[in-house]
């Protein structure tokens, strides 16, 4: 009986310094103040993470640290952080520890939000015994970047070898060395409520028109997004009219060619995470001409960008004519051509509508078996692949010799486009016009054309004609839209971007040519 009330007299005691500590612990949390409550839950809250490391440094020191050890380098916060927190070099107030940390960007605040952007931006937090309201925010984040490596879209046989990575601050420094001035002028947004992603606004000051700078600012600015991880997303969120298929702004791998459309006064986004940059306002010409052009004597690139539009065009209606030509108008094929092509098409047990789906969705999963697979793989797939199904299905009679070589021609075609997104939208547009040349033949693809021309006429980027300066006309743009005239003939930016300097260089003869210094 002795030990029962030994051990229950234990029991009232335990209980009674339970209740004395939780009355004590409510007390304190009731003398918190509001900015107390919510610094401590925000603690409370990344402490259920497996990488937080919280801890009090030493009972002589009094600090206590917090930090994300996934996103702080450890070299940092031995060498230059932990050191000035103990032993001799003791401070005891964070001001002090402020002084004397030889690390840039130290800051001590008390906004909880500020605390939070801090620390999930790769900051160590410092706490003193004393003063748990105030942080000391010490920037020591780990960056994780691949080297520059070459271009893998947009590679070109002339011009340099570099290619924008997926940091933002080695993205700048590509642009920066190209364009050493203090006129680059480069703002930065956060955008995205969950991945606060830093987006760069790049700009030429007093180059760019100050309206599409305005135009940019505020389209960001304005929506609300919860995820903004690639540049591709933010095209979407910004462009003027994000259902057209055709894209309004060029996303680009290669820093040259930014430094040569920022140099015309357009705009460029540099995306945190993303090795692709957005430019803009661009019109569609800019999307077939590749930026080697002008690493070329004008005459070639001249030849070359010619060669891609007809490439295009003939990418999109040579399997809608053929579709249209051998339902509705067997007139108009030359006599000696039509044999040949009754030939081929004798045994075939589908329409030429069928027969044209058939090939080009063939066409389709090659191209995106190919794209998907590993390189090797993939480029095994695209050859043998191609090759074998086509043999086998003209073999079969599933399909004639004449519309094989033609969609094989069009797949290859559509390769020519410089820029990958433009490259889609010729892949996608061709189906349109199968349909309509179905439906009412030559009439059907007029129609469908009529249509598309009308849809570009009324697109926009960044509120800039989308189709200039073939409308509005403007001649002297034209000097460097279709085909490339020589650089001497090109004193003026393009008249639509409204540069707030015109002129490019000042060229006032070529008498040089005929006074050398030999002469």
């Amino acid at each position: 009986m002795d030990g029962f009330k030994i051990h229950r007299k234990r029991e009232k005691k335990k209980q009674n310094s339970d209740q004395q500590t939780e009355q004590k612990t409510n007390s304190q949390t009731d003398a918190l103040t509001p900015e107390d409550r919510q610094l401590d839950e925000f603690l409370q809250l990344c402490k259920k993470s497996a990488d937080f490391v919280s801890f009090r440094y030493s009972e002589e020191s009094g600090y206590y640290i917090h930090y994300y050890k996934s996103m702080v380098d450890p070299d940092v916060l031995h060498r230059y952080i932990l050191p000035y927190v103990n032993g001799e070099k003791r401070v005891g107030t964070l001001f002090g520890l402020q002084c004397v940390l030889p690390i840039d960007g130290t800051q001590v605040v008390k906004d909880v939000e500020k605390i939070s952007e801090a620390v999930m931006s790769g900051a160590v937090l410092i706490q003193t015994k004393g003063n748990l309201k105030e942080v000391l925010t010490v920037p020591a984040v780990s960056i994780e970047k691949r080297a520059v490596s070459l271009p893998e879209v947009e590679y070109s046989v002339v011009g340099p070898k570099e290619a924008f990575v997926e940091s933002i601050d080695a993205n700048l420094n590509l642009v920066r060395k190209r364009l050493p001035v203090p006129e680059l002028i480069v703002q930065e947004l956060k955008v995205g409520r969950l991945t606060k992603t830093r987006v760069a606004i790049v700009y030429m000051d007093k180059i760019a028109n100050e309206e599409n700078v305005n135009t940019v600012m505020q389209r960001i600015e304005d929506f609300d997004y919860d995820k903004v991880i690639d540049s591709s997303i933010l095209a979407q969120l910004i462009s003027d009219n994000s259902s057209s298929p055709f894209p309004q702004m060029i996303d680009t791998e290669r820093p040259d060619r930014v430094v040569g459309v920022l140099t015309e006064g357009k705009i460029a986004l540099i995306v945190d995470g993303s090795p692709h940059v957005l430019t803009g306002p661009t019109p569609l010409e800019e999307f077939f001409s590749a930026f080697e052009d002008y690493y070329l004597p004008w005459h070639f690139a001249s030849a070359f960008r010619l060669i891609r539009l007809f490439a295009v065009f003939f990418s999109v209606i040579s399997t809608p004519l053929y579709v249209a030509v051998l339902t509705y108008h067997y007139e108009m094929i030359p006599q000696n051509l039509l044999s040949p092509l009754i030939a081929s098409r004798s045994g075939i047990p589908f329409p030429p509508i069928i027969e044209a789906c058939i090939l080009e969705l063939t066409i389709e999963l090659l191209r995106e078996a190919g794209a998907r697979l590993p390189t090797k793989i993939g480029q095994t797939i695209g050859i043998v692949g191609g090759i074998v199904i086509g043999t086998a299905a003209v073999q079969a009679g599933l399909t004639s010799n004449v519309l094989l070589i033609l969609v094989a021609l069009a797949a290859l075609a559509s390769f020519t486009t410089p820029v990958y997104q433009m490259g889609n939208v010729i892949r996608l547009i061709r189906f349109p016009f199968l349909l309509f040349a179905q439906l009412w033949g030559l009439v059907g693809v007029t129609f469908c054309f009529a249509l598309f021309i009308g849809h570009i006429l009324k697109l926009t980027s960044l509120g800039r004609p989308y189709i200039a300066p073939v409308y509005p006309l403007r001649l002297v743009d034209l000097k460097d839209s279709l085909f490339r005239l020589p650089n001497y003939l090109q004193k003026n930016r393009p008249t639509q971007l409204r540069s707030d300097v015109s002129k490019r260089f000042n060229l006032k003869s070529h008498k040089w040519r005929d006074h050398d210094i030999e002469d």
